[in-house]
């Protein structure tokens, strides 16, 4: 069983590295790597190096060569017993890139040399201490075949470069800013080079550099506009500017995260690079623009101020994807990113909360780093400092970072050193508030209120509790920001003066629940109120406020807070949805609530509201969200009563949505503006539930709209609309869209991801005649998670089938990858690990199958510990 590492065991390493000098002697099996790096002791000990599938070929102290009984290796660690306090280290290996399908440390992809060193994958390069704490400066010389790889780059500046006289060629380059090695990257490759400029505003230019492969370069444009947009929004924003003389991005196509903050050098799956109107949708503009500000954003977030330990993840995660959040509101100016974030945070963060692997924001403990690059450290992480900038208000917040980073530049930090900035800036104790980052679990608030129309008073009581999670029974209060309003007849927010307080702070408020259980009395309240409680989603909690339908109807319709607006919605479609389960459990002719169809009517009538804001409005609550809701998780009823309530939506409200439809077609030239794209969004939605109805006339529609091509957002949203639906066109559809676009990789994951994902009676057996085909790969890992991944994880009711099916489909895929690349086998794994929510027979089933990933003889680390805590 692999060794478990807790965080009250961190210890500082016991050298420093002044500096180190890589040398890269670049062959696709047979790389030799030469590190000459100068120490100094910090305290007394051996001299520990870190290094796995390694083959060593020389180790030198001070120039002279060790003998064999000097040192020790085994699996992990090289170790010297005996070094002086101040020397000279001086290691050769010999490293396999071709052979690394584990895809970190140096490996090859599509026939170029790239690196994936976070979080342990710079110990697969050379015997280093391989932890985010140990900081120096680097300097990396590349030899390689020039014919073959005449681009050579790595992190900094380059400041030398030639050919030699065997057809090879080398490039050095010198990164002046301490980092550790998880930072460090390389790539070589034949790459196409697109470049700009970008002006500091202090007037520095700074070169940008954007590698791909050449049949690529149309499809760049957007990500470059979108890193400059991020350095120009840094800057307004946070202050901060770019630092080197050059900033690169290179795309690859095998990758297992979604791209790597590497300093100077990020290296990006290529997902989050391409884009063109015919290959990317909507969709796909907006996270690209989001992860190149995410991975820019780390420059200062991550690079220049870094975490001390692993344990600290979300110290340069949870801030970023807060910065990048921020950054795509202030792109698209609208409510939909917040809706977007908090949609992903509910229906899978908070599942992971309420399950064997939940665990703190900072873990105390884990087997395998990898494994902690989830949902709860970088999205709910994210909330965690977003009630920050809720707590403290934008001022000071901003004044809270900017003496984060002026007092911790070029350091490894933690947590706690982030929050203290907060504290010394604000003047508040914040020591409560840091049990956020130590405690797991989702905190429910339930909520009483009371009007005593005598007195004109409102009385809102808020109790907390936390359900216990593996290895923390009981919980203390955390620190809740509750940001509310109280609307009157008209919608309207009221004044909000507390009992206590001479005069009120406005008709919005942030209230701080700090105790189990809290009274907010308001007063000159002239009649009773509607609430509009968690505004903009202030706290990553579960709320239990008992509103009436008709309440939930009027705050849909006249809450000033997108977010609760859009939020009432769910909450009355969630309840309808629920009742239909039970209705159907019962045996009763389903029928359609009347309340929610006209309030469904509502809205799609509403001109005056953000096509994108409808959009979301219209879109029912995922399954996966509605299983939340369920003691034991039926995924037949939870679609059966989804499927139902759309039919019946679309039945209803077909003149109207058909009305919609042709209103927003646009035949105009591809824009990615918020307006257009909203417009897109509600008339795609309109076509969505269209075309549940089977009739000949709306599948025309999405037929013509397929062939028309006019972008892939609307392509993508037909094919997807005419297959899930089962119609007879789908079939023809998919064979259309597989012969245009069998050749880019990128849309032809959307291919097998729209089929992946169909709710049909057959899904299963399609999934596995194209898992057998020849365009499917287990190598690549976007195509795996397009294909395996979607299907388990977003397909419910195919997956869960009553007969175990899906799950030992999975668990096939699990065993395969498990040795071929373990980060992946799994990730893939999650489905399994909630087998807990569901009924008897599917419990056993799932249990089965985990058991059966766990009886393998090589299990690797990644999955031994998914397994071990999921079987708990």
């Amino acid at each position: 069983m692999p060794n478990t590492i807790y965080l009250t065991d961190y210890a500082p390493y016991p050298f420093r590295i002044e500096n180190i000098d890589l040398r890269f002697e670049l062959e696709e099996t047979h790389t030799r790597v030469t590190a000459r790096s100068h120490w100094q002791r910090l305290d007394a000990g051996p001299l520990r190096l870190d290094g796995q599938e390694l083959e060593l070929v020389a180790i030198r102290l001070d120039g002279r060569a060790l003998a064999a009984d000097e040192y020790t290796v085994d699996a992990d660690a090289l170790t010297i017993a005996q070094v002086p306090d101040r020397f000279t280290l001086e290691v050769e290996t010999v490293i396999n890139p071709a052979g690394n399908t584990a895809l970190e440390g140096l490996y090859v992809s599509g026939g170029n040399f790239c690196t994936q060193c976070e979080a342990e994958g710079f110990r697969k390069i050379t015997w280093f201490p391989d932890r985010p704490d140990v900081m120096t400066v680097y300097t990396t010389t590349l030899i390689a075949e020039q014919a073959k790889y005449p681009v050579l780059l790595s992190n900094g500046n380059r400041v030398a470069e030639g050919a030699r006289d065997d057809g090879r060629h080398y490039a050095t380059w010198h990164d002046p800013f301490p980092k550790p090695c998880y930072l460090f990257a390389l790539v070589a490759g034949d790459l196409d080079c697109v470049e700009d400029r970008f002006t500091t505003l202090s007037g520095r230019a700074v070169a940008l550099r954007l590698y791909v492969r050449s049949h690529d370069l149309d499809k760049t444009a957007h990500a470059m506009a979108s890193l400059k947009r991020a350095m120009a929004w840094d800057e307004q924003a946070y202050g901060r500017e770019y630092d080197l003389d050059i900033y690169m991005i290179v795309a690859v196509s095998d990758f297992n995260m979604g791209a790597m903050e590497n300093k100077g050098l990020n290296i990006f799956n290529s997902r989050y690079v391409l884009a063109s109107p015919d290959t990317a949708t909507d969709a796909d503009y907006v996270a690209i623009e989001g992860v190149i500000g995410h991975e820019y954003f780390h420059n200062w977030s991550g690079n220049r101020v870094t975490c001390r330990d692993w344990f600290q993840l979300s110290l340069k995660e949870g801030f970023t994807v807060l910065r990048d959040q921020q950054f795509t509101t202030a792109m698209l100016g609208s409510a939909v990113p917040r809706i977007d974030d908090v949609r992903l945070l509910r229906a899978h963060q908070f599942p992971e909360d309420a399950g064997p692997l939940a665990h703190p924001v900072r873990p105390q403990s884990y087997q395998e780093i990898n494994n902690f690059y989830t949902l709860t450290v970088y999205e709910k992480g994210a909330e965690v400092v977003r009630m920050l900038h809720t707590l403290l208000g934008a001022d000071l917040f901003r004044q809270g970072t900017d003496l984060y980073f002026s007092r911790h530049d070029g350091q490894a930090v933690t947590t706690d050193d982030f929050v203290q900035a907060m504290m010394d800036v604000s003047g508040r104790d914040l020591s409560q508030f840091k049990r956020w980052y130590d405690q797991a679990g989702t905190p429910r608030v339930s909520v009483q209120r009371a009007y005593d129309a005598a007195r004109q008073t409102y009385t809102l009581t808020l109790r907390q509790a936390c359900a216990a999670t593996p290895g923390q029974e009981h919980k203390l209060p955390f620190h809740i920001p509750l940001r509310m309003a109280l609307l009157d007849a008209g919608g309207a927010p009221l004044p909000l003066r507390l009992v206590d307080e001479t005069t009120a702070p406005g008709g919005e408020r942030v209230v701080e629940l700090t105790q189990e259980e809290q009274r907010f009395t308001f007063v000159d309240v002239p009649d009773e109120p509607v609430p509009s409680l968690l505004r903009g989603f202030s706290a990553p909690v579960k709320l239990e406020l008992e509103l009436t339908d008709a309440e939930l109807a009027f705050l849909m319709g006249h809450d000033s807070d997108s977010f609760n607006r859009w939020e009432a919605g769910q909450q009355l479609a969630l309840r309808v949805l629920l009742r239909l389960i039970e209705t159907q459990r019962a045996g009763a002719a389903a029928v359609l609530d009347t309340a929610f169809s006209a309030a469904f009517a509502r809205t799609l009538a509403d001109t005056a509201l953000d096509p994108a804001l409808i959009a979301e409005a219209l879109t029912l609550p995922a399954e996966e969200y509605v299983a939340e809701f369920m003691a034991a998780v039926d995924p037949q009823a939870i679609h059966q009563a989804r499927q139902f309530l759309r039919r019946a939506l679309a039945a209803a409200h077909r003149p109207a949505l058909l009305a919609a439809y042709q209103r927003l077609t646009d035949d105009g030239p591809y824009q990615i503006d918020a307006a257009a794209m909203g417009r897109r969004r509600l008339r795609n939605v309109c076509l969505g539930y269209l075309v549940e109805l089977g009739d000949g006339e709306v599948r025309d529609l999405a037929v013509a709209q397929l062939r028309a091509h006019r972008n892939m957002t609307d392509v993508q949203a037909a094919l997807t609309a005419l297959v899930h639906s089962g119609a007879p066109e789908g079939d023809a559809a998919l064979a259309e869209f597989h012969a245009r676009w069998r050749d880019e990789a990128l849309v032809l994951d959307k291919w097998f991801a729209i089929q992946a994902t169909a709710p049909l009676p057959d899904v299963l057996a399609r999934v596995k005649a194209l898992a057998a085909s020849a365009d499917f790969t287990l190598r690549n890992p976007n195509r795996v998670r397009s294909l395996v991944g979607a299907f388990c994880a977003r397909n419910p009711v195919g997956f869960h089938a009553a007969d175990g099916s899906g799950y030992a489909f999975l668990a096939d895929y699990v065993c395969e990858l498990n040795g071929l690349n373990p980060q992946i086998a799994s990730r893939l794994l999650t489905p399994l690990t909630q087998w807990r929510r569901y009924d008897a027979a599917r419990q056993q089933l799932m249990r089965a199958q985990l058991q059966r990933i766990g009886d393998l003889p090589a299990l690797s680390r990644d999955v031994a510990e998914v397994v071990e805590k999921s079987l708990k």
